[in-house]
């Protein structure tokens, strides 16, 4: 226990902040081939790192068998419309009491938009949108575990890539039209969210496309979320939608092949990105984009918060120790040199010497809060002013 205390002054505290970077790659043979290509492991869309639950409400995605202790939780796969849905063509509202999990879609879109938008000045819940831009009415989206966002996710950071051909029967298969996704925070970002920063994302094909830059979703850095616009899957080649052979009334691409896992069908029993959306059952939907998803990258932020404080030890200052060897007969003892015996300190004797091991940091009332161990013993002795600088991250 001290039995001097020297207050430090608030001139001699500091605070630092630094922003810490990791890079988190996540490749396709992670979300779907890995644990799916083999005869002895369950095949796509079914494979052993895919977690569906009962309730069907969303899909866990591991980087190893979910059963094994040692998997990690990369993200969560969900998706939902808005009540305000409408098909692009017709006008008809898209949410039916008809359409597979209709009120789980819709009840998914609000309590998304409820955490990550808000509501309104009547209360009511705002509906994702574009910055400048559309609104997102109907969206898949991605929730990074927290174990690989840290604090948040770099602003800039985030690329993904994603294939949108017509025919997946192969695990990972993304060629077909593939896309680019981009975070638009280089530019700018907004601040308007409770949930915290977030910025619009854009997608390319290629430069001489018209593709090129077009909105498709929103990232959120701090809660960790990716909303993805369902017309990320709708081919732009002007400013209507594609029309065709290739897709369906309202533009989006047909899709085949065993990757729309419980998918349902309308009336002409054709399947596009939108039809899945509608009729499809949650699992089904999030199937067919997991099974097109070639990487996700980005790097997560751990925010190191620090207070140094300045403990400054005057030349007069701190040059006696209170253990109890220190002294004999009320008299400093001092050895200087190893073989040397014991001598009593005098006015013609140089200067005794402590070594300092250990800094505390008391409160107001002398309790002790904090303690800071040097790496080696310090010489303190008559002759020296020292400061030394104690650091508490948090």
């Amino acid at each position: 226990m001290a039995t001097f205390y020297k207050s430090i002054e608030e001139k001699d505290i500091t605070t630092t902040r630094v922003l810490l970077h990791e890079s988190v790659p996540i490749t396709s043979s992670m979300i779907t081939g890995t644990y799916g290509v083999t005869d002895t492991v369950t095949e796509f869309p079914n494979e052993e790192n895919i977690k569906n639950y009962n309730h069907g409400l969303y899909q866990s995605v591991y980087d190893f068998p979910y059963i094994s202790a040692s998997s990690n939780h990369l993200f969560d796969l969900t998706v939902g419309y808005s009540t305000s849905s409408v098909h692009v063509h017709s006008g008809d509202p898209l949410p039916d009491g008809n359409n597979a999990q209709n009120n789980k879609k819709i009840n998914i879109y609000n309590q998304m938009a409820q955490t990550l938008v808000g509501h309104n000045h009547t209360g009511s819940i705002k509906e994702f949108r574009i910055p400048d831009g559309d609104a997102i009415r109907e969206a898949y989206f991605i929730v990074f575990n927290r174990d690989l966002i840290k604090d948040e996710i770099k602003k800039g950071s985030l690329i993904m890539s994603f294939g949108t051909g017509s025919s997946f029967t192969d695990a990972h298969n993304y060629n077909g039209d593939p896309r680019t996704i981009y975070d638009y925070a280089n530019e700018t970002y907004y601040s308007d969210s409770p949930a915290g920063d977030y910025s619009k994302l854009t997608f390319s094909t290629a430069p001489t496309l018209p593709e090129q830059d077009k909105p498709c979703g929103l990232i959120y850095y701090q809660a960790g979320v990716i909303v993805l616009s369902a017309s990320m899957f709708f081919p732009y080649n002007s400013t209507t939608p594609n029309t065709g052979e290739n897709y369906d009334n309202d533009g989006y691409l047909f899709i085949t092949g065993s990757a729309l896992g419980n998918r349902g069908a309308e009336d002409d029993d054709v399947s596009s990105f939108r039809h899945i959306l509608i009729s499809g059952s949650i699992t089904g939907s999030l199937n067919a984009i997991r099974h097109r998803i070639n990487q996700i990258e980005f790097s997560n932020t751990t925010e190191l918060n620090s207070t140094i404080h300045f403990c400054r030890l005057n030349y007069n200052e701190f040059n006696y120790s209170s253990n109890p060897t220190y002294i004999s007969s009320s008299k400093i003892q001092v050895r200087y040199a190893p073989a040397a015996p014991k001598l009593t300190y005098s006015n013609n004797l140089p200067a005794p010497s402590t070594y300092m091991t250990t800094i505390g940091l008391y409160g107001p009332d002398n309790s002790l809060l904090a303690v800071a161990k040097l790496s080696k013993p310090m010489k303190k002795s008559p002759t020296d002013d020292i400061t030394l600088k104690v650091r508490l991250d948090y």
